[in-house]
């Protein structure tokens, strides 16, 4: 429903990417030069500086100079992947997802949270002192401001939707007098400055604003959190040279372990990008986002009230939840 949104920009972007995007390399090629993408909906001026270092220390362990790609949405992220203007970026989980599936990619490595978390959660936010509480927001009555994240964020509106509003078959545009999409940062100043009641974010954020403005941070109230979701992955092309694709594997598996000076400046690298290190992962690993966006498209169907799709997207989901069951069994320590 509200990825619908983006459809006309994603379609417009796709355009440009292709008619400027030069022919890509044959498929075993060694490139003389790699792209990074990274979503820069914290600002480009504030992140920059902070994934330089990791860039500078991946050129020099691969042998090939990587330059970062700075995208201020998820779809540009996407479809810069999918047209090889990137090659190589950090996604979060839902884009991630959308990547494999559209943008000839595969996920490499999954990002391990500074505590040594290998998940995070969306959470809903107010401004402290308001005296707003969850059963007020599913109530509606378009009596709140809401902000929702990008609309393929997996926190900022994929978990929303998933968790929230689907199971109480809640139209988001119906329930709340303004929806509003923006990023994390924007909707967290609004929320503390008053502009908007409510908005969704992540954990993992609210970790950085504490850093970065924590009298911002000290006006927010979290008043709902979500189930764990999937850390950010690092994916890459398949048709990147398979030697350089594995170089890459082993430069985030093996960032900031071990001991000596080159190891504690890669932590702290880390560090300031509140990361722990990676972790090795592949496709799978986004399991549980395919199952939440099967939650929602169950929850669109049964609002609709076509019984075809509802038992379409109703086999969907189950198949989904048994393949997870089989997987629990098999791993019950994972």
């Amino acid at each position: 429903m509200i990825r619908r949104l983006s459809g006309l920009a994603g379609l417009a972007l796709a355009l440009v990417l292709s008619a400027c995007s030069q022919k890509p390399a044959t498929s075993g090629q060694t490139p003389k030069e790699l792209t990074f993408s990274i979503l820069s909906a914290e600002s480009q001026q504030n992140l920059g500086p902070l994934w330089q270092p990791l860039l500078d220390d991946m050129s020099a362990q691969i042998g090939v100079k990587v330059k970062p790609y700075f995208a201020t949405n998820y779809t540009s992220l996407v479809e810069a992947m999918r047209f090889n203007q990137v090659q190589v970026g950090w996604f979060s989980a839902d884009p991630a997802l959308e990547a494999i599936n559209r943008a000839d990619a595969e996920v490499l490595g999954r990002v391990v949270q500074g505590g040594g978390e290998a998940t995070y959660e969306s959470v809903l936010i107010v401004r402290k002192g308001s005296g707003i509480t969850l059963d007020d927001v599913l109530k509606c009555g378009k009596r709140y401001s809401f902000g929702m994240g990008d609309t393929k964020s997996t926190s900022g509106t994929l978990a929303p939707m998933a968790y929230i509003f689907a199971p109480h078959n809640i139209d988001p545009n119906q329930c709340f007098k303004v929806v509003r999409n923006a990023s994390h940062q924007a909707n967290m100043f609004s929320v503390a400055n008053g502009l908007l009641d409510v908005a969704s974010n992540n954990t993992v954020g609210l970790l950085f604003y504490r850093r970065e403005s924590p009298a911002a941070m000290d006006k927010i109230q979290v008043i709902w959190t979500s189930p764990p979701l999937p850390e950010s992955s690092i994916l890459v092309r398949k048709d990147l040279d398979p030697a350089i694709k594995e170089k890459i594997r082993q430069f985030f598996l093996t960032y900031g372990v071990g001991t000596g000076p080159q190891a504690d400046k890669q932590r702290a690298v880390l560090k300031t990008l509140t990361y722990g290190g990676f972790r090795p992962a592949d496709d799978s690993y986004l399991d549980p986002v395919r199952e939440m966006e099967a939650a929602t498209a169950l929850g669109e169907a049964r609002k609709a009230g076509d019984k075809a799709k509802i038992d379409a997207a109703q086999a969907a989901f189950d198949k989904l939840r048994a393949v997870d069951a089989q997987k629990r069994a098999a791993h019950p320590d994972v």
